[in-house]
């Protein structure tokens, strides 16, 4: 699918003409792969990379184009489980034209970052930046659905908050993965800044994206690191919770034996003490209540 837009006044507005300033391709079929690869000279493995999940980011420069591949968070869904994945997407920038290709249709350019935009570059950095700042909203989810995780495991008898934990575990390494790919990207976009033709204001904003990175990659490792150092002891509390369940419910076997025991007994088809007495049947009553009450004063007295 096939979405053209047009830079006009510091604002990218929508058009219905089929080349524009700015083209995105979401997830192109055929026909499309091969209009990027023969009219627009895409590299047919560079056009594969920036659908491709599992491509790091990176930036080559081809004769009339320059190709980025950049990572950036997939929206999330209930159908994910509470596994967060990463995506790729590619930007190619020409003399005069930008072309975005991307797997999702999402809206790339709502919110005021966009609101005031003078040049083709300026846009693809602001992309970037856009990306880091989904990775940072999604890292203050994952930490806050893991809290909600240790708080349920403190009480939970089964495994499935600990496989929902290992879940977000390995979404942060994929993150992770994904933060230090667009980290390299940062700094060949710095060292090349030349090459791309950056004026100084985009310069500047370049530094201000690097150090939102570096800052985001930090916050992605320390929340990795406390998920990981600590899944050991959110295991023990699951398997301690169950060894805490089956000593009460050994308890509980115990104390019903006692007076079962001892209505078993007067109970037997033998001549026993009190056949004949009237209050029998309380007396037994009696012992049995009697054992019980002896074995929760037991219990307790040695700390069970």
């Amino acid at each position: 699918m096939l979405k053209t837009y047009k830079l006009q006044d510091g604002k990218i507005l929508e058009s219905c003409s089929e080349i524009n300033d700015i083209m995105v391709f979401v997830s192109p079929d055929e026909k499309e792969r091969q209009k990027l690869i023969e009219e627009y000279k895409l590299d047919e493995h560079t056009l594969n990379s920036a659908l491709d999940p599992d491509e790091l980011s990176r930036m080559e420069f081809e004769p009339e184009h320059i190709a980025i591949i950049y990572k950036r968070p997939r929206n999330y869904s209930s159908e994910d489980e509470l596994e967060f994945k990463v995506i790729s997407s590619g930007l190619f920038i020409f003399k005069d034209k930008l072309i975005i290709v991307q797997p999702d249709d999402i809206f790339l350019f709502n919110g005021k970052p966009f609101n005031k935009v003078t040049t083709l570059t300026e846009i693809m950095l602001k992309l970037i930046s856009r990306s880091i700042f989904h990775f940072l909203e999604h890292l203050r989810i994952i930490n806050v659905v893991s809290d909600k995780l240790e708080d349920k495991i403190n009480s939970a008898m089964e495994n499935k908050y600990l496989l929902n934990l290992f879940t977000l575990e390995k979404s942060m390494v994929y993150y992770l993965n994904a933060i230090d790919s667009n980290d390299m990207l940062l700094e060949k976009l710095k060292k090349n800044s030349s090459k791309i033709s950056f004026n100084s204001d985009e310069m500047e904003y370049l530094d201000d994206i690097i150090v939102e990175n570096s800052q985001c990659n930090r916050l992605a490792g320390i929340y990795s690191n406390i998920l990981a150092s600590l899944m050991d002891a959110r295991a023990s509390i699951v398997g301690n919770n169950l060894n805490v369940l089956m000593k009460r419910l050994n308890i509980i076997t115990i104390g019903i034996m006692l007076p079962t025991l001892i209505v078993s007994v007067f109970s037997m088809n033998v001549p026993i003490p009190l056949s004949e007495h009237t209050w029998a049947f309380w007396i037994i009553i009696g012992s049995s209540l009697a054992a019980v009450l002896g074995f929760v004063y037991f219990w307790r007295r040695i700390g069970w």
